[in-house]
């Protein structure tokens, strides 16, 4: 039977060699998780009064900054998901309560976001548990069979330009505001506190600098690093040989092993992203912080055959669109419109 969608991916690893031979990049170093918060929100934070500065003067001078901020921005939002992940510090209340500060810079809420995304962990690439904190992805039979316009409203959900263009404002700032369908008390009250603490700030921030300059400042970096975050999350299970299995094949290593890819990335965008492109390992194992991922894939023998992906060929994955789910591959709409369907199963004559 697999594992239960809700519960915690450390929890939910069917083998416990893996957890034994991660167990030692599992241990946060204080030091360097100083360094992520220096160079993540405390970065990010810095660079306001900067960006301030310059508006008056040469707002071309405040965007090329604000690229960079939403790097700082991008790395905070690392931070936040490890303290989801109970990674970042040996302490359980201090990755509460980081995680709670970086969930105001980034606007998500705590707890309703580390519920989803555990969820997320115990079910990607389930075939029967898809809908958890994923990409909405439809299977060639599923789509075969919709409707002429839950066609249409899927491939444009699909389309680059909204995913990418209008898919990060939805992420980052509309969503997290939203009360899941299903939640208890807790989760409910992550979501609303979490908005009272958004609104009180930015009416304090528009109140100090004015509200024309926090909306200068403030929209480009939400857009850039919510686009870069969006890009990140997708292609990390979008690409061609992914993995998809029935619950009843499925097994929490192998969506961990063959279900997340390897992003390789040039040093600055490694950086900048939090080491997130190495996410077999995160998959395998979310309690080893972002700055440990590189030495945890470089140190053992289990990732040498995992999917990986580069920039380059990682852009091409947006094309990819259906789960075949004979093969568990992932297809363009011209190759599914290739596949021949299923033939009909035959009912046995019972004229005489």
């Amino acid at each position: 039977m697999s594992q239960s969608a809700a519960t915690h991916p450390d929890q939910a690893s069917p083998d416990p060699l893996y957890r034994e031979a991660l167990a030692p990049y599992t241990v946060p170093r204080p030091w360097r998780t100083a360094v992520d918060l220096l160079t993540a929100p405390v970065a990010y934070l810095a660079l306001w009064p900067v960006m301030l500065w310059t508006i008056d003067s040469s707002y071309l001078l405040t965007l090329a900054i604000s690229v960079l901020g939403a790097g700082f921005l991008l790395r905070t939002f690392i931070i936040f998901h490890d303290c989801t992940h109970g990674s970042m510090f040996k302490s359980r209340a201090a990755n509460i309560w980081v995680g709670r500060f970086c969930g105001i810079l980034v606007l998500h809420p705590f707890a309703n976001w580390r519920h989803s995304h555990a969820v997320h962990h115990g079910s990607a690439g389930d075939l029967d548990r898809r809908g958890h904190g994923d990409v909405a992805t439809m299977t060639v039979a599923e789509y075969r069979e919709a409707s002429t316009g839950s066609r249409l409203l899927y491939r444009t959900f699909r389309n680059p330009l909204v995913m990418f263009g209008i898919g990060p404002i939805w992420s980052l700032v509309v969503q997290p505001r939203l009360l899941p369908k299903t939640s208890n008390t807790a989760l409910r009250n992550s979501v609303w506190l979490t908005n009272l603490a958004v609104l009180v700030v930015i009416t304090g921030v528009c109140l100090l600098v004015g509200w024309q300059q926090y909306l200068l400042i403030q929209i480009p970096m939400i857009f850039v690093a919510g686009s870069m975050g969006v890009w990140l999350f997708f292609v990390q299970h979008q690409f061609e040989d992914v993995y998809w299995e029935s619950s009843e094949q499925w097994t929490y290593a192998d969506a961990a092993l063959q279900g997340s890819s390897y992003l390789k990335l040039p040093k600055w965008l490694q950086f900048f992203t939090g080491n997130i492109g190495l996410h077999h390992v995160h998959h395998l194992s979310s309690r080893v912080p972002n700055y440990n991922l590189q030495a945890a894939h470089d140190g053992l023998d289990v990732f040498a055959d995992v999917p990986v992906l580069t920039f380059w060929p990682s852009m091409r994955c947006s094309r990819l669109k259906l789960i075949d789910e004979r093969t568990g591959r992932l297809l363009t709409f011209k190759q599914a419109r290739q596949l021949a369907p299923p033939r009909p199963e035959t009912v046995p004559s019972t004229a005489h």
